[in-house]
């Protein structure tokens, strides 16, 4: 009986890190309601599994070292899950060589995303500069997609608040 607490205060604790993992992205992103509701959740499971911890901690340090377990597996799950869900968009750039700029915009273009493509001085040669807002659900595709139409291209994505405005792009 006593290894059955050990398990449910882990797979509590997974849950738990879980919910603040996405809890955390949902309001960086601006969703303020849902991540109140899930930082309730979290708070009231946290509550309950460390006052079952740190009751008689001393006599059973097992207790602990489950939480412990349970608290690194839920921030592993938590990452997995918060990318799967995917919210927002990120901002890919892409640098190639400015001959194969314009023929690699269109091709983007016709996987269904759009594209800015602007004019830029590398050191030794004329650069094009793709910019792309994509739905993070999308950017590992977009991505491959590059690398494969474009070997030498320089390919950097990083988060982005909400976007106003633009082709394809949802208003606020």
């Amino acid at each position: 009986m006593e290894i059955l607490i050990y398990f449910l205060i882990m797979a509590a604790k997974i849950i738990e890190v879980s919910i603040s993992t996405v809890r955390i992205v949902l309001i960086t992103k601006g969703e303020k309601t849902i991540g109140s509701i899930l930082a309730f959740v979290e708070v009231l499971l946290w509550l309950f599994i460390a006052s079952n911890v740190i009751q008689n901690i001393s006599e059973d340090p097992l207790k602990g070292v489950f939480y412990a377990v349970g608290f690194s597996l839920g921030n592993y799950i938590g990452t997995i899950l918060e990318e799967k869900i995917g919210l927002g968009l990120s901002e890919v750039q892409v640098i190639v060589k400015e001959e194969t700029g314009m023929l690699l915009a269109d091709e983007i273009r016709n996987q269904g995303f759009a594209v800015t493509l602007v004019h830029g001085e590398g050191r030794h040669n004329p650069r094009s500069i793709l910019i792309m807002f994509v739905p993070r659900k999308r950017v590992k595709t977009l991505v491959k997609f590059i690398q494969h139409s474009e070997s030498g291209a320089v390919i950097t994505v990083s988060e982005t608040k909400p976007v106003y405005g633009g082709y394809g792009m949802l208003r606020k």
